[in-house]
């Protein structure tokens, strides 16, 4: 809901990037979904960051210090010229000693975390759906990228005057208009759902998380919340939790019809996924 006027000019600061990959047919229109190198479900997700200098920081600071141990001397990924950890941290490339003090950092900073979720599965049915009533359509894997940047920002116009917003790069074309173009049908969507107009200013860019301590810290979050959903594994996802304000996911509809929506006060945990995931 809408505060109220602040004197006081409030910046937000996000970070999104993307876990899974949103591949849903091979050649033909084959589905591929689950298949060896494609996953079950595409995540995406932003990092509220209340100081984003003060976070990059405080990685660095860690990882200088991980690379001054002796116990990673020899570790192929803790060298400079492999462009890892070395350089940045990623998830899916540190060492699980490495991960554990990561996420322990992130478990202690003031940051919190959205993430939108879609089954492929059902995306997949969704789109020969489509495809019977109209043959000349096809998929393509940004408009789903884009309808979901759509639904992580809808709701959130009356928290900032300004918001940064960083995007990790996906490959090598520019698509600032594209995201500019999500962002402005959320302002709609939210002006629409309450009857306001945002006056909000957006700034967006992209970057690499090997410049971005934010994109770094955004990465770990979707990487822990990744491996609940493939793996049914929590562990990680159980350090960070307290920091994720909301994780929606849309194709849960055994309960709702418009998916669940897990909060603070409705934790996504492996046993409440179960109630309503039909794949659990």
């Amino acid at each position: 809901m809408p505060n109220g006027n602040d004197s006081e000019t409030v910046v937000l600061h996000y970070f999104v990037d993307e876990a899974g990959d949103p591949t849903l047919f091979a050649r033909r229109r084959r589905p591929i979904v689950g298949q060896e190198g494609c996953s079950n479900y595409f995540i995406l997700g932003k990092l509220e960051v209340d100081d984003p200098d003060s976070l990059n920081r405080e990685l660095e600071l860690l990882r200088a210090e991980l690379l001054a141990d002796p116990y990673f001397k020899n570790v192929p990924s803790m060298q400079p010229d492999e462009g890892k950890t070395a350089v940045m941290f990623h998830a899916k490339d540190d060492l699980p000693e490495v991960r554990y003090r990561v996420l322990k950092l992130l478990a202690g900073q003031a940051v919190s975390f959205y993430a939108v979720v879609r089954d492929k599965q059902r995306l997949v049915e969704q789109v020969r759906a489509r495809n019977q009533a109209d043959p000349d359509y096809w998929y393509r894997e940004n408009e789903l990228y884009d309808d979901l940047v759509h639904q992580l920002f809808k709701s959130r116009f009356h928290r900032g005057d300004h918001f940064e917003i960083c995007f990790a790069k996906r490959g090598k074309s520019d698509r600032t208009a594209a995201l500019q173009l999500a962002l402005d049908q959320s302002r709609q969507t939210y002006e629409q759902t309450w009857g306001v107009r945002s006056q909000t200013t957006i700034h967006i860019r992209a970057s690499t998380p090997r410049d971005s301590g934010g994109l770094q810290a955004v990465d770990y979050f979707l990487w822990t919340l990744q491996r609940l959903y493939e793996k049914g594994e929590d562990r990680f996802w159980e350090v960070v939790r307290p920091q994720a304000k909301l994780v929606y996911d849309m194709d849960d509809t055994r309960t709702a019809i418009h998916g669940v929506y897990y909060t603070p006060s409705n934790p996504l945990t492996l046993s409440a996924r179960a109630k309503n995931s039909r794949r659990i």
